[in-house]
């Protein structure tokens, strides 16, 4: 009797502790064993503001990541990260627990995202691309590239809005605040302008801002061959010396809207706008596209000349045919027009 009262309570031990080893081999498996998956999955985890824990778990579903959701649930309940959820870009790792993966979110140790925006021409394009890579969508960017509080603070008028963005790649949180990106830009804007660039404005006799704006109608006119700039940009720069319009076609397509016009006709040179240089002298009020930091450079080292007129080349080789005199470029004009007509490119 005393001996099967032994078995019964060793067998009972032996129950209980192989039940606790159970316990807490899930215990362990939920906090510590690998329950991110990425071979079939996406590793970023975008968190909005406001999110909430059930969004967050709903935002890991649908990247397809998590082997055991339940195990991730009570790992984050029992950290009590679904109290507190931060918002930002999270990169997972394979292989990760839901310990760690619960770990790096509750941390806010967002991984930042890449952003470039070249090429881009007005505002709405560039606010379109911003939306493109942050969370703010394309109407909070705007409003953000549009901060009339912030462009009067900084003496920068709307037309001239998106000079302050220099093209380039940054890394920016992409749960920046609007007010935090523009800070920014602004900072980069300023780095950008350093004593090197400030100390070639003399030359130009133009602004920073005036030195945008003619980078944008330089790259217009030319964004194929890069080696011409300086010598366009010297053009440009004696018929502002000489009080000349600048009679530039990109800045008249700007000003009607279509940048798919190959051929400047009459009816496109009428139309009014400020930034029809056909029309009005001087520099347009702002940039009719984002200018690159070549283009920028480009302006600043400008190639002195006598040039006052250039036309496309008549081979399409991208490069123009310069000239001082009025008779000279109506001659290079003629040719152009010539193979224009010959190639049936009437508009």
């Amino acid at each position: 009797m005393a001996k099967s009262k032994k078995k019964w309570i060793l067998g009972g031990l032996t129950a209980v502790t192989l039940v606790g080893l159970g316990v807490a081999y899930y215990a362990y498996s939920s906090l510590f064993a690998a329950n991110v998956q990425l071979k079939n999955a996406q590793p970023e985890l975008y968190i909005k503001h406001g999110d909430t824990f059930d969004d967050v778990v709903a935002s890991l579903e649908k990247t397809g990541a998590i082997k055991d959701m339940d195990k991730f649930i009570s790992t984050a309940k029992m950290k009590k990260y679904d109290q507190h959820v931060k918002s930002g870009c999270y990169i997972m790792k394979n292989g990760m627990s839901s310990f760690e993966l619960v770990r790096l979110l509750a941390s806010g140790n967002q991984t930042p995202v890449k952003l470039t925006f070249n090429n881009k021409r007005t505002a709405p394009e560039l606010a379109g691309r911003l939306a493109e890579v942050l969370e703010m969508d394309s109407l909070t960017a705007l409003e953000a590239i549009y901060n009339d509080t912030l462009l009067d603070k900084w003496g920068i008028d709307r037309a001239n809005a998106i000079s302050v963005f220099v093209p380039n790649t940054y890394e920016i949180y992409w749960d920046i605040t609007p007010a935090k990106l523009m800070a920014r830009m602004k900072k980069e804007y300023d780095n950008f302008w350093n004593s090197n660039r400030k100390a070639k404005l003399a030359r130009t006799g133009l602004s920073q801002k005036e030195v945008s704006i003619l980078a944008s109608i330089v790259e217009e006119e030319q964004n194929q061959k890069y080696d011409e700039q300086p010598a366009i940009a010297g053009l440009y720069i004696n018929r502002l010396r000489k009080g000349m319009k600048l009679e530039s076609d990109p800045t008249v397509k700007f000003a009607v809207g279509d940048f798919t016009i190959r051929r400047v006709l009459t009816a496109h040179l009428s139309t009014d706008s400020p930034y029809n240089t056909y029309m009005y002298a001087g520099l347009p009020p702002g940039p009719i596209r984002i200018p690159s930091i070549k283009a920028i450079d480009n302006v600043l080292n400008f190639k002195e000349s006598d040039y006052i007129y250039m036309c496309a080349k008549e081979d399409f080789s991208g490069y123009h045919n310069f000239a001082v005199t009025g008779a000279e470029h109506q001659a290079n004009a003629q040719r152009y027009h010539s193979a224009l007509n010959r190639q049936r490119i009437y508009k």
